[in-house]
């Protein structure tokens, strides 16, 4: 063979090929968007339940902090007056 005809059978040889991968990416894109317009179509997102009412904080959770705030203070005490 002639390289001239070589060269002008791996041309169409490449053209043939990016033709045929080109078209099987159009038709996949093609597919995955109907199939997604199906299933968003029959199987909907379900709704957001609507969030349930908060209870007040008792008032008990003041006495808590503070009961805390001296639990931390006594260790941090204790703490320094090993250390010195």
């Amino acid at each position: 063979m002639v390289s001239s005809d070589l060269l002008l059978e791996g041309v169409n040889l490449m053209l043939f090929g990016m033709g045929f991968v080109f078209l099987f990416l159009t038709s996949l894109v093609g597919v995955t968007s109907t199939m997604s317009k199906v299933v968003t179509r029959f199987f909907p997102d379900p709704l957001p339940a609507a969030p349930a009412p908060r209870a007040a904080a008792p008032a008990a959770a003041a006495s808590d902090d503070n009961e805390l705030v001296a639990a931390i203070t006594a260790a941090i005490k204790m703490h320094r007056d090993k250390q010195s």
